[in-house]
């Protein structure tokens, strides 16, 4: 089945979809070292280096029919006044140009991700508009929010999924059906066992000495007063957990959100043995990219790009329902389903 992503990124969302059966015919990513990651990855020939904005869907010569689109444009904020204009609504902001490709060619389905905070935004007027939107260009909308340690996934991200069908998909085939978690539950051992070695980011001197007294799933709270207070400045008396801040993972627990550096005082995610970030190879396991997935550009440009990715199999139990929804339509038409890919990485 064909799908087209956008906003593709290092090609999490776009791996997972085709381990579950999908074949993309274009992969469209502005930035440079993404680009890149993705032509050593995928198809070359399907990846368009370009700004949605600037790219109109009737000029790019595709001519197979598209099962699916997919990707999840940075999160802006856009007015919910009830003119309900469609898609003008959203005029100027990147989902206006997710809205336009979906409009343009009609898939039997999207799939849009974004962040937990969307959910919220703008108190809840961004969604309510989204939704509004994909409904008045003729798609039946539900949305979920998923948590990637359901999945597969030894890690603690959660993700809005939007999924529309085709209203005369629906009509034929009912409701679409989000995965079920899979009842199993992945720690830091599970991933992290003889992974190959990689670049990574360093603490300071002063800042590993800090950290080497901090225990595995510990974080400043676990510090002596004094150097709690010297690590932590003036946050040290606003209150609130601040759990992310000298956080050392342990090895029985999945890994917090893996975010665009390592080493952010704010968003600390350290080995737990050694005293040191995760390395970037590290990162995509934890991610569930598998081993033999390359990354191209800078070593702090490869953390930016697996922080940024949806975990790979999460994707792939994502598409796997949305493979099995569609596999209806061609049942019927005595198409045999293909059959499952594997997952990003699997666990012993």
């Amino acid at each position: 089945m064909n799908a087209i992503e956008l906003f593709a990124g290092a090609g999490g969302l776009a791996l997972g979809l085709e381990k579950a059966g999908f074949n993309h015919v274009l992969l469209l990513e502005m930035d440079k070292h993404a680009c890149n990651t993705l032509r050593i990855n995928f198809n070359k020939d399907v990846v368009l280096e370009a700004d949605i904005t600037k790219t109109e869907p009737e000029n790019l010569n595709i001519n197979s029919k598209i099962d699916l689109i997919s990707g999840g444009a940075p999160c802006q904020s856009f007015s919910y006044a009830g003119k309900r204009q469609g898609i003008e609504d959203a005029r100027g902001t990147l989902f206006y140009d997710y809205a336009r490709f979906v409009k343009y060619y009609k898939p039997k389905m999207f799939v849009f991700e974004n962040v937990k905070g969307m959910i919220n935004h703008d108190n809840g007027n961004t969604l309510t508009t989204i939704i509004d939107i994909f409904e008045q260009l003729g798609y039946h909308v539900k949305w979920e929010l998923l948590k990637a340690v359901d999945y597969d996934v030894a890690q603690k991200r959660e993700r809005i999924f939007i999924v529309g069908v085709r209203e005369d998909m629906y009509k034929e085939f009912g409701e679409f059906k989000f995965p079920e978690p899979t009842g199993r539950k992945f720690v830091l051992r599970d991933v992290l066992k003889d992974v190959p070695d990689s670049p990574g980011q360093k603490y300071p001197e002063r800042k590993k000495e800090i950290m080497d007294l901090v225990p595995p799933g510990g974080y400043w709270r676990d510090l002596p007063e004094e150097i709690a207070k010297e690590y932590m400045g003036g946050s040290y008396y606003l209150g609130g957990g601040k759990t992310g801040m000298a956080r050392r993972i342990s090895w029985d627990e999945p890994s917090l959100t893996l975010t665009t550096s390592p080493a952010q005082k704010q968003t600390e995610r350290c080995h737990p043995d050694e005293t040191r970030p995760f390395k970037t190879r590290e990162y995509a396991r934890i991610q569930s990219f598998p081993d033999d997935f390359e990354f191209a550009g800078s070593m702090n440009n490869v953390y930016k790009q697996i922080g940024n990715a949806v975990p790979v199999n999460l994707a792939y139990h994502v598409g796997l329902s949305i493979n099995n929804y569609l596999m209806g339509e061609y049942e019927r038409d005595g198409i045999t389903q293909a059959s499952e890919g594997q997952l990003g990485f699997r666990f012993s």
